[in-house]
């Protein structure tokens, strides 16, 4: 780092110690640009890296003092990545969960409720729809339903599109309803 950034970088972590909100404009000007690519690049979505980036400055802000750090453009780009990865396990997390609740939805309308039905039972019937299905039909059931595969990545395993692999899991859901309801299960 040459002398001058050095310097000037000594001089906004001082405004940080000093309690002066400047620092923190002073930041935005210096390293904005820096950070805001450091979060783009993990995010890719602008409005998050941006709001990733406003974080980065409360966190910088809250940490200095007590901290004081050597290369301030490091220590920013650190937090920066830190709270852009939590972001994107967050959003991953979320999309995973709300995968999932589509699939529990999906299959809601014809499987009766796990309280009101021995589930023992219950899953010796669905073992054996599933063993009288075609082999794609059975596939594309037990990877939506119980491994939680997305419909498209499955939909490209059998090369199917996705509108057909959709179809071909909601006509066999019609199918196990009306498998159970012949067997005393209704939803």
């Amino acid at each position: 780092m040459d002398p001058t950034t050095a310097a000037r970088d000594n001089e906004i972590v001082e405004l940080y110690w000093q309690r002066n909100e400047s620092a923190i404009r002073l930041t935005h000007e210096r390293y904005g640009g820096l950070c805001t690519r450091v979060a783009m690049n993990i995010l890719g979505d602008p409005s998050d890296a941006e709001e990733c980036v406003n974080d980065t400055y409360l966190k910088a802000w809250k940490s200095i003092p007590p901290e004081r750090p050597r290369a301030l453009g490091a220590f920013l780009t650190r937090i920066t990545r830190n709270l852009a990865l939590d972001r994107y396990r967050t959003k991953r997390r979320q999309k995973r969960d709300g995968e999932f609740t589509v699939m529990l939805s999906e299959l809601g309308d014809c499987i009766p409720a796990p309280e009101e039905t021995d589930a023992t039972e219950l899953l010796a019937h669905i073992k054996e729809f599933l063993r009288e299905l075609e082999d794609t039909d059975r596939n594309l059931f037990v990877g939506r339903y119980f491994h939680a595969y997305e419909v498209q990545r499955m939909a490209e395993a059998y090369g199917l599109t996705p509108n057909a692999a959709s179809l071909r899991l909601y006509k066999t859901r019609e199918k196990l309803r009306v498998y159970l309801n012949e067997r005393g299960y209704h939803v």
